[in-house]
């Protein structure tokens, strides 16, 4: 997928993005600490930081965080989310070139982006900004979809109305994650994660995807009926659950 694609396919979705989008289990960050001794004085590189929702988890750790996003509808976001943490610097970069010195930071971080990258540029562009003995992080929320008769209808609705859903799903891609560590070994962690919504945020939920079709798309209205139909048919005390496995991979590039 071209970059430009890429970087700017959230423009009109973060509203959405910010109020519906998981974060992360607290014993990701801990496992970072016992696996990578990550402590609170090592300068972090979060790569598509987004909205800031992994890069406050590292801000609250007391690190020093460089959030570079290339979006600016994001990024701008994540700067009036983030305007109380005085060790938060905003960046307007990439994966390929995140405009910092080289050997700059102790850890490198991606969350839910690292299927957006040009692997072999970024792997490079990491290996550049990290210290010696520096370690990269990529982590995912993965979306279980199989687990229960809603997320079964759910995965069924994104596969009829998504735009590219089965392009662009990171469930996909993270199967190549070994292209970002490659030859340096690395190391997977694998917690669970649920988030529960009533209807309106059901669909704020599937609006903040970037698969998910715009007002203006003709499969628009119909997702949303469908929507409607599988909230009615699964909810329980007026909600439903999306379960989660977050992936954590983590090893030394240099």
């Amino acid at each position: 997928m071209p970059a430009s694609n890429a970087t700017s396919r959230f423009s009109d979705r973060v509203e959405n993005y910010v109020r519906y989008r998981p974060g992360y289990p607290p014993e990701a960050l801990e496992a970072l600490k016992v696996e990578c001794g990550f402590a609170p004085h090592h300068i972090v590189a979060d790569i598509a930081s987004g909205t800031g929702i992994w890069t406050r988890m590292l801000l609250e750790n007391g690190n020093q965080v460089y959030g570079v996003e290339p979006n600016a509808e994001m990024r701008q976001a994540g700067e009036r989310l983030l305007a109380g943490f005085p060790k938060f610097t905003s960046i307007a970069g990439t994966a390929e070139a995140t405009t910092l010195p080289e050997e700059s930071v102790d850890f490198v971080n991606a969350a839910q982006a690292a299927h957006w990258f040009d692997r072999e540029r970024a792997r490079r562009e990491f290996s550049r900004i990290l210290k010696p003995g520096g370690w990269l992080v990529l982590l995912w929320n993965e979306r279980l979809t199989d687990a229960t008769p809603f997320l079964r209808d759910y995965e069924q609705l994104l596969l009829t109305h998504g735009t590219d859903y089965e392009q662009v799903r990171h469930e996909r891609t993270t199967d190549a994650v070994n292209e970002f560590f490659d030859p340096a070994p690395f190391q997977e962690r694998v917690f669970d994660m649920h988030q529960e919504f009533d209807h309106a945020g059901l669909e704020g939920r599937l609006l903040s995807s970037s698969y998910a079709p715009g007002p203006e798309h003709p499969k628009h209205a119909p997702m949303l009926q469908e929507l409607r139909r599988i909230f009615d048919a699964h909810a329980v005390g007026g909600s439903v659950s999306f379960d989660y496995k977050t992936k954590v991979y983590f090893g030394r590039l240099k």
